[in-house]
């Protein structure tokens, strides 16, 4: 699969457990910016199980629309397991879904911050609990746009993986 492109079989997938088992999905995301709301708003009858989601990009958004614990957050620039878990969490509450899917992270460098490496954290959570987060790395040489979608692909991989169980 290319970094380029968004994984259309897994999101269907997804929307296939989803509709057979009549449940629904929420979206919390940060550094992909909307790209996974994107890609499951075009899913066919997404309006069956997609709830919508939201995407906060600063310390401030996620504090005042999750929730999020302020200093814990302020510490680590907002990317943390503990910070992933909070968002899908609350996601779940917030648009009363069965399952919320969030991210934080880094999508492109910033040195004279000490980002060195493009990383992000992915959190499933399920009756508003957090039932797996795991960190993903991308390759350095991807650009902004490429590591979104890479990222992308990757929560939705760790979302099926989840459903699938």
């Amino acid at each position: 699969m290319g970094a380029e492109k968004i994984d259309r079989a897994a999101i269907n997938k997804a929307r296939d457990y989803f509709i057979k088992n009549k449940k629904t999905l929420a979206v919390a995301e940060s550094v992909t910016a909307g790209t996974i709301q994107a890609a499951f708003s075009l899913a066919k009858d997404a309006s069956i199980f997609f709830q919508g989601g939201i995407t906060v990009y600063n310390l401030g958004q996620k504090c005042r629309h999750l929730d999020i614990e302020p200093i814990h957050a302020a510490s680590c620039n907002c990317v943390s397991e503990i910070v992933a878990k909070q968002m899908a969490e609350k996601i779940c509450h917030l648009f009363v879904a069965d399952f919320g899917i969030s991210i934080t992270g880094f999508a492109s460098l910033v040195p004279e911050e000490n980002i060195n490496s493009l990383y992000a954290i992915i959190s499933i959570a399920t009756q508003g609990k957090s039932v797996v987060t795991k960190k993903v790395t991308a390759k350095k040489t991807l650009n902004p746009q490429q590591v979104q979608v890479w990222y992308t692909n990757q929560s939705v991989e760790l979302l099926n993986e989840t459903l699938h169980k």
